[in-house]
């Protein structure tokens, strides 16, 4: 690729720079949005290229702190698209770097630049630091299952309807972080279980048993939901032991709602 690129976007510069790259793809030390756009772009490709992540570990927390990116990652890395490890000593530069060609990314206001060179000498200093760097990095722990396993799960364990549901709610949302800025994925699983539901002990069993989060987890947001007043639980009795607990909704706003609106509607009851 020997021409620069100027887009309105990172993730339209990402899009273009990957389509044209071949062999062992490394991206430096991208931002937060250059990480989540990345993974958006791997993701809608038809036929993605393998990428190796190099990023700050601080950073990589933040972003993969969001379920819809860290999930869809997780999916990349099982097929083999994406790795992900952690830079020691982040540089001031942003970059995508093969053995033909170096990118610098720059941002500058409403437009982001892919500055391009071919020059043989400094492409291969930079490909053999960075495939160095690469040998000597630690590998990132993403702990989020991937989506295509949670959905996968989830329609066998819990059911069609539910998994439906939560794949509505998750469209429905830009982020899901639960610090306000959307749902977190324990919470959307709660309200998808109580729209139809099911048993608080089906639902965070299924979750602890994909990795999703502890039973514990599922029980404490359970307890702050009910707090809240956006679920309700009712004993169902059983052969041997404790009742378990069903889960409802507790609000009419969200009986009302649709499963697209379930997420906006609960957001607003969250902050009120």
């Amino acid at each position: 690729m020997r021409s620069n690129l100027l887009e309105d976007d990172v993730g339209s510069v990402l899009s273009t720079a990957l389509s044209d790259l071949s062999g062992t793809i490394y991206v430096v030390n991208p931002s937060r949005d250059s990480i989540s756009e990345l993974v958006t772009v791997l993701t809608e490709s038809e036929d993605p290229p393998d990428v190796r992540l190099l990023a700050d570990d601080a950073l990589l927390k933040e972003v993969m702190d969001d379920f819809i990116v860290a999930s869809k990652a997780a999916d990349l890395v099982d097929a083999g698209h994406l790795a992900l490890e952690v830079l020691d000593h982040a540089p001031n530069h942003s970059l995508i770097a093969t053995e033909d060609t170096t990118i610098s990314i720059v941002s500058v206001g409403n437009s982001v630049a892919g500055l391009a060179t071919e020059e043989s000498a400094f492409v291969d200093d930079v490909a053999d630091y960075y495939e160095s760097e690469w040998d000597r990095a630690e590998q990132y722990s993403l702990r989020t299952p991937p989506l295509a396993r949670v959905r996968e799960t989830l329609e066998s364990d819990i059911g069609p309807d539910a998994a439906g549901d939560f794949d509505a709610v998750l469209s429905s949302l830009q982020t899901a972080r639960g610090d306000g800025d959307g749902l977190d994925e324990v919470t959307i699983s709660l309200l998808v279980a109580a729209r139809n539901g099911e048993l608080l002990y089906d639902i965070s069993k299924w979750g602890e048993d994909i990795g999703l989060a502890s039973k514990a987890t599922f029980s404490r947001t359970k307890t702050t939901l009910e707090d809240m007043g956006l679920i309700d639980t009712e004993k169902v009795p059983i052969d041997v032991g404790r009742p378990r607990l069903r889960l409802m909704l507790g609000d009419e706003r969200l009986e009302d709602a649709s499963t697209d609106e379930l997420a906006s509607v609960a957001q607003s009851l969250l902050a009120s």
